[in-house]
């Protein structure tokens, strides 16, 4: 496509979202230049996020059919929003005509719920990654992924690495760079804790039990989802 082609970005919007997942590549895909964004949920009502404060729709899924690049992030809600089936509905709609299918974190288990990750290499937050093989996807312990029209990216802060990525395979790299250098996007993080390869092992005990206060029985959840895909799949 042209360089300066117009486009439009959509992110879904859920119910306990990770807000970083979203607005994390949304600040940087918003300077793609030439380019709407818009964040698309069931209703228009405002929708609360895992940081405690809620964002407001720009569209819901009845006013938006179709989008350039379909975006969907993750968070302590993307268990629910795989078992809403408007939700994985809208998903595959927007996805048979966008140029890019992409997500952030766990948002790849939800286009894998929806079909759309079958035979693709895929990234995900580490801790969920290994679910995508549930879906027929290939996990892969990277921080941005690209399989064709799907980019993927891993936990939450790989946002804005998948982000840049993803301007430079549109408009360049000398834009991405740009829009880097435009957001001081320097990293040199105080703790060397963020991957559970480096992590220390009370860390990692104390995220998991995190993880099992505030999402009990995710894993199981999502298992029963890819059965339920598979039967469903198995039935013609």
């Amino acid at each position: 496509m042209p360089d300066d082609a117009p486009l439009h970005i959509a992110f879904l919007l859920f119910p306990d979202v990770t807000q970083l997942d979203l607005t994390g590549p949304a600040q940087i895909l918003s300077r793609l230049g030439n380019a709407r964004l818009d964040l698309v949920a069931k209703t228009p009502d405002p929708v609360r996020t895992d940081a405690q404060f809620s964002l407001t729709p720009t569209a819901t899924f009845a006013d938006l059919p179709r989008t350039d690049i379909l975006c969907v992030p993750g968070g302590f809600g993307t268990v629910a929003a795989m078992e809403d089936e408007a939700t994985l509905a809208w998903v595959r709609q927007v996805a048979a005509e966008a140029q890019w299918v992409t997500s952030v974190c766990t948002g790849s288990l939800i286009l894998a719920a929806a079909g759309l990750l079958t035979g693709y290499r895929a990234a995900c937050h580490w801790a969920s990654r290994e679910q995508l093989g549930w879906f027929g996807a290939v996990p892969v312990a990277e921080r941005v992924v690209f399989d064709r029209n799907r980019v993927t990216g891993g936990g939450v802060t790989a946002g804005i690495d998948f982000a840049l990525a993803l301007t430079a395979a549109i408009r360049g790299e000398a834009h991405a760079k740009l829009v880097q250098l435009s957001l001081e996007y320097d990293p040199a993080p105080p703790y060397d804790s963020g991957s559970p390869a480096r992590a220390e092992p009370e860390t990692l005990a104390r995220y998991h039990a995190m993880v099992d206060e505030f999402a009990p029985g995710r894993a199981e959840k999502v298992r029963a989802i890819a059965e339920r895909v598979a039967e469903r799949g198995a039935g013609g």
